[in-house]
Order: C-alpha cells, then sequence, then structure tokens
C-alpha cells in the first residue's frame, strides 16, 4: 500500500505542478477565458488514466498460465524501466518545465488555437498518469491487488490536497526535496519489481539458469506474514529468491549508482562550462 501511496502522490504532484503552471500563466496573461479547455485536457486524461489502469489490471487477472506470467512479468520490467527514465528525467529536465510549458501555452493562445491548450494538458498530465497506471498495475500484480489500489487512493487524494494549498494558498512546498527522497524510494521499489519480474520468468521456464534458492527464511519471515508482507512491499523481500532474482536486485542497484555518478559528472560539467 505504502509503495502505491508513494507513486500516486508523486505522478498526482508532479500533475498538479503542471495544471497549476498552465492555469497560472494563463491567469497572469489575463487569457482566464481559456481555462476550460485546460481543464477539459486535465479532466479527459484522468478519465484515461483511470481506464488504462483498469484495462491493465483486468487482462491481467484474466490471463491462464503461462500467459498470465508472462503479461505479469512484462509488466513489472516495462514499469521499472518506466520509472527510472522518470527519475532522472525530472533531474535533467525539471528545472526547464515551468519556462517550457509556458513557452508552449504562449504559442497556443497567441496562434487562438483553444484545442492546442486542451491537447496540451491532456498530453502533459496523460503521461503522467499512464506512467501511475502502469507501475500500480506492477504493484498489484508483485504485491496486494486491494492494498494497492486503497494506496493509489490514498496518493491521489493527498496530491490533490497538495495542489489545492500550492495553487489556491500559495503554500511553499520544497519540491526539489519532495522529489528527491520520493526518488529515492522509489528506486528501491523498483528494485524489488526488478527481482519479481525476474521470478515471473523463471516459473515458466524462460530463464532457466540460477533457479536454485539463494536462501530459504520462510520458516522464520514468511512472505504471507505481517512483517513478510510489509518488507515485501517496501523492498520488494522474498523468503526463498532464486540467484538469478538476487543479482538482478542488486545489478539493478549497481545500475542506477553508476547513473548517479555520470549524472553528477555532467551537471558538474555542465555548471563549470557556465562558470567560464
Amino acid at each position: 500500500m505504502f509503495s502505491a501511496s508513494l507513486i500516486a502522490l508523486r505522478e498526482g504532484l508532479e500533475a498538479a505542478i503542471i495544471i497549476g503552471i498552465v492555469l497560472g500563466y494563463l491567469n497572469k496573461i489575463g487569457r482566464r477565458d481559456q481555462t476550460r479547455y485546460a481543464w477539459g485536457g486535465v479532466i479527459l486524461a484522468i478519465v484515461f488514466s483511470v481506464v488504462a489502469a483498469l484495462v491493465m489490471r483486468s487482462i491481467g487477472a484474466e490471463m491462464e498460465e503461462p500467459f498470465e506470467q508472462i503479461f505479469e512479468g512484462t509488466t513489472m520490467l516495462l514499469a521499472v524501466a518506466i520509472l527510472t527514465w522518470m527519475i532522472f528525467w525530472m533531474r535533467v529536465q525539471g528545472r526547464y518545465l515551468k519556462k517550457d510549458l509556458e513557452r508552449q501555452v504562449d504559442a497556443t493562445v497567441h496562434r487562438g488555437e483553444g484545442w492546442g491548450l486542451f491537447a496540451l494538458a491532456f498530453l502533459s498530465v496523460f503521461r503522467e498518469g499512464i506512467e501511475t497506471a502502469l507501475f500500480l498495475a506492477a504493484n498489484a500484480f508483485a504485491v496486494d491487488a486491494t492494498g494497492t489500489w486503497i494506496g493509489a487512493l490514498i496518493g491521489l487524494a493527498i496530491a490533490v490536497a497538495v495542489g489545492v494549498l500550492l495553487y489556491q494558498y500559495a503554500v511553499h512546498l520544497d519540491v526539489k526535496l519532495f522529489f528527491d527522497v520520493t526518488s529515492i524510494l522509489l528506486v528501491v521499489f523498483a528494485a524489488g519489481l526488478v527481482a519479481h519480474g525476474i521470478g515471473e520468468f523463471q516459473e515458466i521456464g524462460w530463464l532457466p539458469i540460477l533457479t536454485a534458492p539463494a536462501w530459504d527464511t520462510s520458516m522464520w519471515l514468511n512472505n504471507s506474514s505481517v512483517v513478510g508482507s510489509i518488507l515485501r512491499a517496501l523492498l520488494g523481500y522474498n523468503d526463498k529468491p532464486s540467484l538469478l532474482e538476487v543479482i538482478s536486485y542488486i545489478g539493478y542497484w549497481l545500475v542506477i549508482v553508476q547513473c548517479i555518478r555520470w549524472f553528477t559528472h555532467r551537471l558538474g560539467a555542465q555548471l563549470s562550462e557556465k562558470q567560464v
């Protein structure tokens, strides 16, 4: 539930920030008459995102072996890829998001294209929505479907409340700190999804290597126990993981660490060039 709440909160807040930027800029340039197009795009994006989440969940629930494992494993690994890309994209492009959106809104309004503003709002919010839908589907497969959807509703409710406070009451939020902390937590969840996804493919014999258990702690800390289920949701814990699952879990972390080092080096080089 916690992982679902976190991803819904983060993605929901990103969407709220986007909506706030668009509406705020329309107010700034005196074109509040165009807000109906922006809201129309936002509402349609939310509807499409909910439908996408329900479709992905229902497809997985209706499938039988081995297609169920194939679909679930693919969904998990795809969610990890998109989630990882999203984290680093926000680190690189997040600082330019406000200017880029305002420029696009300005160009659309000056062309008198209300439907262009509708499309801009729709695509911006739908991107966040489809990422959320994919991750929630993967989380539901790996952990618990009911807890996932309850957690998602809680996270979205908090995101809406925070968005209202930011936009209507100008409450200050250290957005950078928020995204830095949630990025670390999401990487932890993503590592667990990698291992779960690999496990799905091993279950149907697609990865018949290193299948021996790395350990067996089912006697002391079973997956279905209270503590075990919490650790499974938070850290991707498995009481009897295969060697390949453990290697993939560690391997993902090594890739992330290397990406962080590369990003830090690149950012430092860019700052040095600007100072020169």
